[in-house]
């Protein structure tokens, strides 16, 4: 028996090989699958199944291309769900052999309704490993608010007790020794405190796991659940529609996104449409000169998450600029979270704009120390584009909080003839931001390098004592 986590750290997001006997099944597959399809080539396996653990919100799975190549079943816990392709709906209980072992579906409300869990049992039937999806964490359990978004009649609080009495009733009864393989880890938005570890016991986590002690009551756990939510990524619902309706082939998707644009051609889809230009270099390079108009999402960062939070609706036009040899990379990422509307790059990069003799623009970025002189000059106004959680739990004194995730939101809180410095925790969200506001006409933005991380190392700033977090929402 082999099990292998395929983990993608943009997502934070963990896919699953396991393969017995000579067949294998694939659990929560991403959406470039062909992945898998060699692992289990390689291994002269057969994939026997597509399991999928619910509807997924923040990323497009991969489950109708892996059964287009396979012939695999793709297979989800009690729904009546209609779907856009064929689907085999699982039973509570029934099990599913694979080689020698057996794969038994829990089915798990309460992230979703549908929410199941995959508990592997060996030949002799011995619990070994618990794939939990977004039903259990490591550290937390799945946000019971998600699923709201796309059924009207559903609550969180609703969900909230489906979770309770999934966790009780069909998890924590299991063996303590059993290994835990989450959905997600730390960065995901689908709970709100992960750990960054990928796996643990169940033991480890009935003992150490907020959310499973054993004396809380049913109201405990749905306040203590519900406490420290914030809204969703706007395109979380639109990513639970394609994992439900169907999507192109990502070979097509990227096939359109890696288009070479001559710069009349890009110029002309700049002009003549909606599209966006997102600069996906370095922040550092950014801010020395960039495009008009254009806005940064560096694919060096968490890009998938930023592309999707910043411009929120997956049909969104996109034509991007990068540095050569990343382009696939940029739409393979663009398209794992369901913005297949990309149209293509700036050949050459921001290269053969300059040489055209075009204008770029820039951001104002200081170094840190630079930022003490000035500081102690004149009185500064700091903006703190970090996670309201972040800025609570530690934060330079008097900086105002506005954070990137909500950007629009804090527009008119920010006064378009006054300066302000921007920081974020190390550099890449400050960019973003103020980029995007560049783009709306804000031209008093500094940039301050190195973020937070930055300003303490220079013993020079007032920081409040550190208070820990709750929620990393």
């Amino acid at each position: 028996m082999k099990i292998e986590q395929i983990y993608t750290n943009c997502l934070a997001q963990g896919a699953y090989y396991i393969e017995s006997n000579g067949e294998a099944a694939i659990i929560d597959p991403i959406r470039e699958v062909q992945q898998y399809v060699d692992m289990a080539n390689k291994r002269n396996a057969k994939i026997k199944y597509v399991f999928e653990t619910h509807f997924h919100a923040d990323f497009v799975s991969g489950h109708i291309d892996l059964a287009k190549k396979t012939g695999a079943p793709i297979i989800y816990g009690p729904t009546t769900m209609q779907t856009g392709f064929d689907i085999t709906v699982g039973k509570d209980g029934q099990e599913f052999p694979l080689g020698d072992v057996t794969i038994k579906l829990l089915h798990t409300p309460g992230h979703t309704t549908e929410s199941s869990s995959y508990l592997l049992m060996d030949e002799n039937g011995k619990q070994k490993s618990l794939f939990s999806g977004d039903a259990l964490f490591i550290g937390d359990v799945g946000r019971p608010d998600l699923a709201q978004k796309v059924i009207a009649d559903l609550t969180q609080d609703k969900l909230a007790r489906m979770l309770f009495h999934s966790l009780r009733d069909k998890i924590m009864p299991l063996d303590d020794d059993v290994v835990v393989y989450p959905g997600h880890g730390a960065g995901s938005a689908c709970g709100k405190n992960m750990s960054k570890e990928t796996t643990d016991l169940l033991g480890n986590q009935k003992r150490t796991n907020y959310a499973l002690r054993p004396d809380m009551t049913e109201e405990e756990f749905v306040d203590e659940v519900l406490n420290g939510l914030t809204p969703p990524p706007a395109y979380f619902p639109q990513n639970v529609l394609l994992n439900i309706q169907g999507y192109d082939s990502i070979d097509n998707v990227v096939a359109k996104g890696t288009k070479p644009l001559s710069l009349n051609e890009f110029e002309t889809i700049a002009n003549e449409t909606d599209a966006v230009i997102v600069d996906t270099r370095s922040e550092n390079d950014f801010v020395k000169g960039f495009i008009p108009n254009s806005i940064f999402i560096g694919v060096s960062g968490s890009f998938a998450t930023w592309v999707g939070t910043i411009l929120q609706d997956v049909n969104t036009p996109v034509i991007f600029i990068a540095d050569k040899g990343k382009e696939e990379e940029v739409a393979t990422r663009m398209a794992r979270i369901g913005f297949d509307n990309n149209m293509g790059y700036l050949n050459g990069g921001i290269k053969t704009w300059v040489d055209s003799g075009k204008q770029l623009d820039s951001i104002a970025s200081i170094t840190p120390n630079k930022f003490v002189e000035i500081s102690k000059a004149e009185k500064v106004r700091i903006l703190d584009v970090r996670k309201a959680s972040e800025y609570n739990s530690q934060h330079i004194k008097d900086a105002q909080n506005t954070p990137l995730d909500y950007v629009n939101a804090q527009l008119a809180a920010i006064d378009k003839d006054a300066t302000y410095y921007v920081h974020c925790l190390g550099g890449y969200r400050s960019v973003i931001f103020a980029s995007i506001l560049k783009a709306k006409g804000y031209n008093n933005l500094v940039n301050i390098e190195k973020g937070i991380e930055g300003m303490q190392k220079t013993n020079a700033f007032e920081i409040t004592e550190y208070v820990c977090p709750t929620t990393m929402l």
